[in-house]
């Protein structure tokens, strides 16, 4: 039941698309579903690697640490999006920790069953590729924010980034803590809270029920 459960699980991953029934049935019998709470570290940085995660539900943070503990968050993950390829790829250490912001479920997928997998589909092999450049594509972008903007700038581009359309509106849908905003962008929990309220008093930002933000649209000035 669980082998199938697995396979289920592992069609509706966008990531294996293109593979056969045969070649889900040797991913499904190399994986295993995990269910974890919020704040549990998945992986952590400098470890072995010896899976790869799919994450299916919930949100977590992919974060670096130094040797004082001071934390900068790379990547807040979502649903559908995987990690801890690049280890199974290069067969070097964990380049970062994974941390969930909230209950989360994972897919784990064994290291022999992820090359094998690269291996005999071309399609899948593409998608990882993809991935990877699409992270480095991020990684460049957050590297211009931080070098280019100032500290309002800076939330705003976390807070557009992390925005929907809803209705032709931009809304960040989940809470943002400052804190988390504050070890995204190079800043101190205090000065994001003081560019929050600013936002909000200059009418840039309207708070709602649950920690949802409306974005007004004169917010992109801040990325000018």
């Amino acid at each position: 039941m669980a082998h199938e459960e697995n396979k289920a699980f592992l069609r509706r991953v966008p990531l294996f698309s293109g593979l056969t029934e045969t070649q889900l049935e040797t991913l499904a019998a190399g994986s295993a579903r995990r269910s974890y709470p919020k704040g549990r570290t998945i992986v952590s940085e400098g470890e072995p690697s010896q899976s790869m995660y799919i994450l299916l539900a919930g949100r977590a943070k992919v974060q670096r640490s130094d040797s004082e503990g001071k934390e900068v968050i790379l990547a807040v993950l979502g649903s559908g999006e995987f990690i801890g390829e690049m280890s199974l790829i290069d067969d070097a250490p964990r380049s970062a920790s994974v941390v969930t912001l909230e209950p989360c479920e994972f897919m784990g997928v064994s290291k022999d069953a992820f090359k094998a997998m690269l291996t005999q589909s071309p399609e899948v092999a593409m998608n990882v590729m993809r991935g990877l450049v699409r992270r480095l594509r991020e990684a460049d972008k957050k590297i211009e924010t931080l070098a280019l903007l100032d500290v309002y700038g800076r939330v705003a581009r976390v807070l557009l980034d992390f925005s929907e359309n809803v209705g032709g509106e931009r809304i960040v849908k989940n809470k943002l803590p400052r804190q988390e905003i504050a070890k995204m962008i190079g800043a101190s929990r205090e000065m994001v809270s003081r560019v929050m309220k600013g936002l909000e008093i200059d009418g840039y930002i309207v708070p709602m029920p649950e920690g949802k933000l409306v974005l007004r649209e004169k917010l992109s000035a801040y990325l000018s």
